[in-house]
Parts: C-alpha cells; sequence; structure tokens
C-alpha cells in the first residue's frame, strides 16, 4: 500500500502562485510514476501533471503548460506542484496519485493510490 498525504492548497487571487505538495509514504519503491489531478465542481476529474520516479519524464496537461512545474524529491518521496499565474477556471481540489505500472501515465486508470485532495480556489 502506498499513503498520500497533500498540503498547500489555499485561496489565492488570480495571477498568483501556490505550491502544492504531496508526501508518499507506505511501499514506495514500488512507485513507477506520480502526478495530479484536478476537479472542478460540475466537471470531470482531468489530468494536470506526472512525472515518472526515476526516469524523470515529465507530462503536461496543455491547460497548465507553462504556468505549472512538477519537481520531485525522491530522498523525501515527495512531489511538488509549483502553480503560477493562477486563474479562476484553475479553481478545483487537487489530487495527487501515485501509479505502481510503467508505460502511459496520464489516465485516470494509470494511477493506483489517490490522496485525499486539498481544495485551491482563485479569485477573480
Amino acid at each position: 500500500q502506498v499513503q498520500l498525504v497533500e498540503s498547500g492548497g489555499g485561496l489565492v487571487q488570480a495571477g498568483g502562485s501556490l505550491r502544492l505538495s504531496c508526501a508518499a509514504s507506505g511501499r514506495t519503491f514500488s512507485i513507477y510514476a506520480m502526478g495530479w489531478f484536478r476537479q472542478a465542481p460540475g466537471k470531470e476529474r482531468e489530468f494536470v501533471v506526472s512525472t515518472t520516479w526515476r526516469g524523470g519524464s515529465i507530462y503536461y496537461a496543455d491547460s497548465v503548460k507553462g504556468r505549472f512545474t512538477i519537481s520531485r524529491d525522491n530522498a523525501k518521496n515527495t512531489v511538488y506542484l509549483q502553480m503560477n499565474s493562477l486563474n479562476p477556471e484553475d479553481t478545483a481540489v487537487y489530487y495527487c496519485v501515485a501509479g505502481l505500472r510503467s508505460g502511459v501515465v496520464w489516465r485516470i486508470r494509470d494511477f493506483d493510490y489517490w490522496g485525499q485532495g486539498t481544495q485551491v480556489t482563485v479569485s477573480s
């Protein structure tokens, strides 16, 4: 089992920045990739970004390219999501995810473990 604990959400004005953190514990040696999804009210859950744990490949959704940056600290089993130039459309619950299988890592079914979610609200 892998446990994921997110932190860093909150309220920010449009144009501002936030940094999310996600700490993994448990069988972390089995993790192939980690990333983030988000779900806005009334909308489906959508992919934001992911990174493979050892190879360092990174995949971004087009909607966040150039504004969001994922990074990882392997020693701490932690991933970070730096979000800049936030706009109200980024308002959502952000979920940290971890996947165990190699290959594609941007679909909901690619990930085996999900955090509890952290709310990000961007005011206009």
